[in-house]
């Protein structure tokens, strides 16, 4: 009879030693990731040269914006940063992506609903760093409410928040960084055309 119960807890120790050992069917899978979708979008930083030809680098300021951005989300659990094939883009990117060893990942400006697509598929939380026209547009085309328009000629600091959930979609706009002296006195809640990137200067 000893011998019968010494066999049974044995083979009870043994099961509870397998069930922690052995992953759960569901681990791993995008099922299992909960929370909303979160999505935070930005212009570029400060450009050295103004003209539409121009692949521009940053400024000093923009430099110091890019060095900025990434000290606001350094805790914010970005998963993906995605920016368009500029300098001036790339390297407002680089600071975050370099801190938390994240690829930057290149989008086509002519395609934003293949960038949305792609953003909502993935889930998680995303870096998008775009330009005066295409982040407004982003934003819309996402879900969120863009605002009114960026000013093109001096305003850097407007950071997107947008948080996905279930097709909900709620906007937060915040400033980083050295400030926009010209700011609204509101950012209107009703939706903008979506500009068209196609044929335009992206600034």
């Amino acid at each position: 009879m000893s011998a019968l119960k010494n066999l049974k807890f044995l083979l009870f120790v043994l099961a509870v030693f397998l069930s922690g050992c052995l992953p759960s069917a569901k681990e791993g899978t995008p099922q299992e990731v909960e929370g909303p979708l979160l999505v935070f979008l930005v212009r570029h930083a400060e450009k050295a040269d103004n003209s539409m030809e121009t692949d521009s680098r940053l400024t000093e300021e923009g430099i110091l914006r890019a060095a900025e951005l990434a000290r606001t989300l350094a805790d914010a659990e970005i998963n993906f940063v995605h920016s368009s094939d500029f300098i001036r883009t790339r390297n407002t990117a680089s600071p975050l992506a370099g801190q938390l060893d994240l690829e930057i990942e290149l989008y086509d400006t002519f395609d934003l609903h293949q960038l949305a697509d792609t953003i909502k598929a993935r889930g998680g939380r995303h870096l998008v760093v775009g330009h005066s026209n295409t982040t407004p547009a982003l934003v819309e085309i996402l879900g969120g409410q863009p605002g009114l328009p960026i000013v093109e000629a001096t305003e850097y600091d407007r950071l997107y928040i947008l948080t996905i959930r279930n097709e909900e979609v709620s906007t937060v706009l915040l400033r980083y960084g050295k400030p926009f002296s010209s700011l609204p006195s509101s950012i209107s809640a009703s939706s903008l055309e979506v500009p068209q990137t196609s044929g335009s200067a992206l600034n």
